[in-house]
């Protein structure tokens, strides 16, 4: 209280828990803030009925020639089905409006509609690195298959239509709220495929002069150009001034993507790729480049056989010209061996992790086995060696954002399907987890002097939250949520018990998108927060009971008095929407 002036506002936490802003040190908020307002999340929907019926209700909402899409953020074991949806669901749910639904890195379902947009057919070649299922006559089924790289995924991704200028201002805006409501405070955004700068970077450049910006953003600039990366660089390392910005908004150096022929993309349902043999030289040329000019980097990179050929492109470069302090990276890290872990400790890198085998544990597990899952990433052994070790997501189009899925995983060491990847000398205590992503995150963009912890002289971020994270069940963890979020000294989210400190309601547009019945993950735990309504529903005064939005029978339910949830979540077949019992909309009746 020693700071305490006239113009400091007092709140009562009333004994709850308050932690340091969550920090994700890896992400891509500036494509999914574009992007926002467009998506139906799946995240932490609990079946494939409840998904189904929430991709229902879009494509009845959805204009003509805009597509309904899911992108990323879930699995199949986390419904209770444990299940994808079929082509034939996805085209009787919707036979007109185009449905594109993206699943880890590994596939798209796409229906006839979507089909027809992008002109797939009999006669279309298979692209470069990807596959187009097709049945006996040869016609395209609607799957489409990363084989072995995502570009197929993303370049039939980009030829739906995109929201305009104004909308992506205020489908960002809504990004960050999301972000803000489970206390995330700061990112550092890894860019992407299809991100290009600075083109896709003029709404956050507005956001933050119109002093809109509600999460720290540093950014990392993504090759855009494959056999041409040097180029991308050479030209950012002129025309761009290393950490320029403000401690909203500030550039970080280059990467995740150094050379396309470097990616070593973790789909665990296809065999490890090779990386080509022309890899070492294209990345050489840049990383000479990068540490000549002093440039920070970061490095997309799953498997060690990929890590051991990248260190030793550094460590060639490192004998010429020093990296002598020079923060880099590893982004993933997934199968790093000890050998390598010592080569980047030597080397004074650091290594961003993520909740990815939260998503793909059960492929990663079935493919290389459990006993090679257990170190997969070996966050204690780098821990051990004192490498700094950052947290993050890589969402949006994997992972979730949700980061106490992250903390989650490393602390329960389970998938978000329930299986048990780690063994208890595997797991971190949930300070080690929570630190990671708070103080751990903020070296990777050179501020772990002023952020990542709560004392005087650090950044003004801060969370307040709606259980105790130290004390709640384990399985508890995956439903925290911020009651009260603080960036820079100022409240940018508060319900519950703080929620008349809440800041202006910010409209949703388009008025057909989806964040305006549901925003992003799907409320958790207490069946009462679902028939609430999300806050930004009801603060856009179009709040609606979500039990109805997804089950056709609120009224029954009502009147025999039942949760729907536990009809939902049980083993009668309620949630196949398909058959009996889910065709009639509910079985509470039976409980």
């Amino acid at each position: 209280m020693q700071l305490l002036s006239t113009n400091t506002t007092v709140i009562d936490l009333r004994q709850k828990r308050v932690v340091p802003g969550i920090n994700d040190s890896h992400t891509h908020l500036i494509r999914g803030g574009l992007n926002y307002n467009l998506e139906l999340r799946w995240d932490g929907v609990p079946s494939l009925a409840d998904a189904m019926r929430l991709l229902q209700e879009q494509v009845l909402r959805t204009p003509s020639p805009q597509w309904v899409r899911v992108v990323g953020g879930w699995s199949e074991y986390q419904f209770r089905e444990r299940r994808m949806p079929t082509l034939a669901e996805i085209n009787a749910v919707s036979p007109d409006t185009p449905v594109f639904i993206l699943h880890l890195y590994d596939r798209a379902f796409l229906n006839r509609a979507a089909l027809r947009a992008v002109g797939y057919n009999k006669n279309t070649p298979e692209p470069p690195g990807g596959q187009i299922e097709r049945n006996a006559e040869g016609e395209p089924t609607g799957m489409i298959l990363a084989a072995p790289n995502a570009m197929i995924l993303y370049a039939t991704l980009s030829k739906a239509p995109k929201l305009s200028y104004e909308y992506q201002l205020n489908s960002t805006r809504h990004y960050m709220r999301e972000m803000n409501r489970f206390g995330i405070t700061s990112v550092i955004d890894a860019g992407g495929g299809f991100q290009n700068y600075p083109e896709d970077y003029r709404i956050i450049d507005e956001l933050n002069k119109e002093k809109q910006l509600t999460v720290r953003i540093a950014y990392n600039l993504f090759t855009q150009h494959p056999k041409k990366e040097f180029e991308d660089f050479e030209n950012w390392t002129k025309t761009v001034k290393l950490h320029q910005g403000d401690d909203m908004y500030r550039h970080n150096g280059a990467g995740e993507m150094l050379v396309f022929s470097a990616a070593d993309f973790e789909d665990f349902l296809q065999p490890r790729p090779v990386l080509p043999e022309n890899m070492e030289s294209e990345l050489e040329k840049v990383v000479r480049l990068l540490v000549a000019n002093r440039w920070p980097f970061r490095m997309h990179a799953t498997y060690n056989e990929s890590i051991s050929r990248f260190l030793d492109i550094f460590e060639k470069v490192n004998k010429e010209i020093p990296f002598d302090g020079l923060p880099w990276i590893f982004d993933h890290a997934e199968t790093i061996d000890e050998r390598n872990l010592d080569r980047v400790k030597a080397l004074n890198g650091g290594i961003a992790i993520q909740s990815r085998m939260a998503f793909q544990g059960e492929y990663f597990s079935e493919r290389y086995g459990n006993l090679a899952a257990e170190q997969t990433p070996p966050v204690r052994k780098m821990l051990e060696r004192n490498i700094p070790v950052g947290g993050g997501t890589d969402a949006t189009r994997v992972a979730s954002y949700n980061p106490w899925i992250a903390l989650y995983w490393l602390s329960a060491g389970k998938t978000v399907g329930g299986l048990q990847l780690y063994p208890d000398q595997q797991k971190l205590s949930r300070e080690t987890a929570l630190e990671i992503y708070t103080r751990g995150s903020a070296w990777f963009s050179g501020e772990q002097q002023h952020k990542g912890s709560i004392k005087t002289g650090y950044m003004a971020d801060l969370t307040v939250l709606n259980a105790d994270y130290l004390k709640i069940r384990e399985d508890d963890i995956k439903n925290i949520e911020a009651e009260l979020t603080i960036v820079d000294g100022k409240i940018v989210y508060a319900t519950g018990d703080f929620a008349h400190h809440s800041p202006p309601a910010i409209p949703v547009l388009p008025d057909w998108s989806p964040t305006l019945i549901r925003s992003g993950y799907f409320p958790s735990g207490d069946i009462s927060l679902i028939n609430e309504g999300t806050a930004a529903a009801a603060e856009n005064g179009r709040g609606k009971n979500l039990a109805s939005a997804i089950h056709q029978c609120a009224g029954s339910c009502n009147i025999h008095g039942h949760h729907h949830q536990y009809a939902r979540l049980s083993n009668v077949p309620v949630s196949d929407f398909t058959a009996f019992w889910g065709v009639l909309g509910c079985s509470c009746f039976a409980f």
